[in-house]
């Protein structure tokens, strides 16, 4: 336990042997049960995390005051293998629904590639077991030193998904959404309608949407980034398109949700006038273009395109502007101290 919390952890692996095994075996002592969940792997994860559960389970310290959801009682690490590849979100989503059957106070997420330091799940927890938010997330941009092992690649990428996430989502304040480092309350889990949340690689970007929705707290911590020698299984450019139609998508039911059916809110006027004065003011300008190209005068409606585009982009800054107010509350920032806290004598009793 820590601080009087049952601590969750659920590690995924998708072609990952080489690294899975390490990141189970390192997971810290405070954490009660870690639910290895293998996606249909094609190599050898599975028998890697058989193993090595088996191995665990037989030298740890029987806990038969927790319950575990397919049988084994008092084991520390559950095996689960999906039957056919369903996606990094499904495999989350596994995970979240037998901690909560086997009600841990609050689950994080530690991917099975080893980019994740076990020795800072303190700090990524930390946030949800003291009350301060409901979901918790590492970020890797907040610090120019965290992010020096990133590659411009990475970070070009990291950084246009964040802007695109901050739409979506209304988490104004939060970035690095890709960063699947990651804490959840048991409570949150239960309120959340799980089999909304895509099971695709987008899946971090949309449950903050629906963490929106439902306004919950989201944390962001401080975090280095770490990269070894796995191979990331993303295909860069398909995944970029889906994501991007789903953050668009996302962005659109938010709006609809909570600002429509919910309640309203004026964001979605000038979110409105602001896309369609965007929309009429570049199509104004360019068809303007075409009629100079062809000798007849398009000074005119060039003029009268250009404000209809400046109209929208105010329109969009202010509906930018109150829709971010109206979050305000729901992003936790003040986190930063945990930077300091990084080694296990650090860490409170957790027994």
């Amino acid at each position: 336990m820590y601080k009087g919390n049952r601590i969750g952890v659920v590690v995924t692996a998708y072609d990952e042997e080489a690294f899975v095994g390490t990141v189970i075996e390192t997971v810290p002592d405070f954490v009660d049960r870690i639910y290895a969940v293998d996606d249909a792997s094609p190599d050898d994860s599975w028998a890697v995390i058989q193993q090595v559960a088996s191995q665990i389970n037989e030298t740890a310290e029987p806990r038969p005051e927790l319950a575990v959801t397919d049988g084994g009682e008092g084991r520390r690490v559950v095996p689960i293998q999906h039957e056919e590849n369903r996606g990094y979100g499904a495999s989350v989503k596994t995970g979240y629904r037998h901690a909560v059957e086997d009600e841990m106070d609050v689950v994080a997420v530690m991917n099975g590639d080893g980019q994740m330091d076990p020795d800072i799940l303190h700090r990524i927890i930390d946030p949800v077991v003291e009350g301060e938010a409901d979901y918790a997330k590492g970020n890797r941009l907040l610090d120019p030193e965290d992010r020096q092992d990133m590659s411009t690649f990475r970070f070009v990428g990291n950084a246009m998904l964040t802007g695109l996430s901050k739409f979506a989502s209304g988490y104004w304040a939060i970035s690095d959404p890709q960063n699947g480092y990651t804490a959840i309350s048991r409570e949150t889990i239960e309120e959340l309608d799980l089999d909304s949340v895509t099971d695709e690689y987008g899946f971090l970007n949309h449950i903050l949407t629906h963490l929106n929705v439902n306004e919950q707290r989201v944390a962001d911590v401080p975090m280095t980034a770490v990269y070894g020698e796995e191979e990331s299984s993303i295909r860069y450019v398909p995944f970029i398109r889906f994501v991007s139609l789903l953050l668009l998508r996302s962005f659109i039911w938010r709006l609809k949700t909570r600002f429509v059916v919910q309640e309203f809110h004026p964001s979605v006027v000038f979110y409105g006038a602001g896309s369609a004065g965007l929309a009429g003011g570049t199509a104004g300008i360019a068809g303007s273009f075409f009629r100079t190209l062809r000798g007849k005068d398009g000074f005119t409606s060039a003029m009268a395109s250009f404000a209809t585009l400046l109209v929208g982009v105010v329109a969009l800054g202010i509906g930018i502007w109150l829709d971010a107010d109206e979050d305000e509350d729901l992003e936790v920032t003040g986190y930063e101290y945990s930077t300091e806290r990084t080694s296990s004598e650090q860490l409170p009793d957790h027994r």
